[in-house]
């Protein structure tokens, strides 16, 4: 079980700039214009990560009473701070990236129809294959999720990490399976690396990528909507058109890449949302918490929130920068119950 804490918030929604398509032929269309190279960036553009000042403090904390130590005990000092530094970075950088765990998690959530209760969902997220570890993490969660067989597998973007991750997508998912079918949304490296090419290895292992879209699903004889958001980064969310075709009362579910859209999503109806993108900081301290935090990954950064009246699940991802503390990667399943 994930051992994050639950948290309430609400907060002032993003600014988005929607999508003007809402019509499905307009939709297939537009798919034929996706980048298949790195947006330019603008080296004036702000800084896309947030690092956090308790960090530098403990930092500066800690150099104290290693030059304290120093000073009073001398060569053995030295010797044990040094041991003990090698000993930590060797297992941020080794040992805890190439060690996910299955979180098991369930969400007790008002609206969900009867014949929904016992749902499972498998969420994978952040894969940015290319990178160390990645490639071996999520072949293990696919085969959490073959030995769990949840109904329904959520994937919340950032499958490549490089460009030359893209070729690994198709072989690493297309044994994927769920009865429900699988469903990705759109990270912000999938922009960087090549959307065209992302959504086109997907397609090669069977699993559509939604994009301002839902989808209506039935289980034990009850229909409920998956939505798919575009990513905040270089796409364009546009809630509107993603709910255009769902009833209103019925019961649906998020997926998107970024958290902070949470604060935007909450008051279209959605009883949950699950995303990725933190990756839970990377690095993280008791009492302190991560040393960083993505843009759009800033209000919510990892485990179990309430926004509104809507719940949150942030995952830490299982893949990334191949360096983590105290910040194991996560491949999760969910069982929806009844509030």
């Amino acid at each position: 079980m994930t051992t994050t804490t639950s948290q309430h918030f609400f907060e002032h929604a993003l600014d988005l700039v929607t999508h003007a398509i809402t019509d499905h032929t307009a939709h297939d269309e537009w798919f034929s214009t996706l980048p298949t190279e790195p947006p330019r960036t603008n080296p004036l553009d702000p800084i896309r990560t947030i690092n956090a000042p308790a960090w530098m403090q403990a930092g500066a904390v800690a150099a104290g009473l290693g030059a304290l130590g120093l000073k009073l005990f001398g060569g053995p000092a030295a010797v044990s701070l040094g041991a003990l530094g090698a000993a930590s970075l060797l297992y941020a950088q080794r040992w805890e990236p190439a060690h996910p765990t299955l979180e098991h998690v369930t969400l007790h959530l008002a609206g969900l129809p009867a014949a929904l209760d016992g749902l499972r969902i498998g969420h994978i997220t952040d894969t940015h294959l290319g990178l160390r570890y990645a490639d071996c993490n999520l072949a293990w969660a696919v085969a959490e999720m073959q030995r769990a067989q949840p109904e329904l597998i959520a994937l919340t973007g950032d499958f490549a990490g490089l460009k030359a991750g893209v070729p690994l997508i198709t072989p690493l998912l297309q044994n994927l399976r769920a009865p429900l079918g699988i469903y990705a949304v759109a990270g912000n490296h999938d922009y960087w690396e090549g959307l065209a090419d992302v959504r086109g290895a997907l397609a090669l292992a069977g699993i559509p990528l939604l994009v301002n879209r839902s989808l209506r699903l039935r289980w034990n004889s009850t229909d409920f909507w998956l939505t798919g958001i575009d990513d905040v980064f270089d796409g364009r969310p546009d809630f509107a058109a993603a709910c255009a075709d769902i009833p209103e009362g019925a019961f649906k579910l998020l997926l998107a890449h970024s958290p902070d859209l949470a604060d935007n999503a909450q008051s279209h109806g959605f009883a949950l949302q699950l995303s990725g993108h933190s990756h839970g900081g990377h690095l993280r301290l008791p009492r302190i918490g991560p040393i960083t935090h993505p843009r759009y990954g800033v209000r919510y950064v990892m485990g179990h929130y309430f926004v509104g009246a809507m719940q949150l699940y942030v995952s830490r991802g299982l893949g990334g920068t191949p360096l983590r503390f105290l910040c194991r990667p996560e491949a999760t399943i969910f069982t929806l119950r009844r509030a």
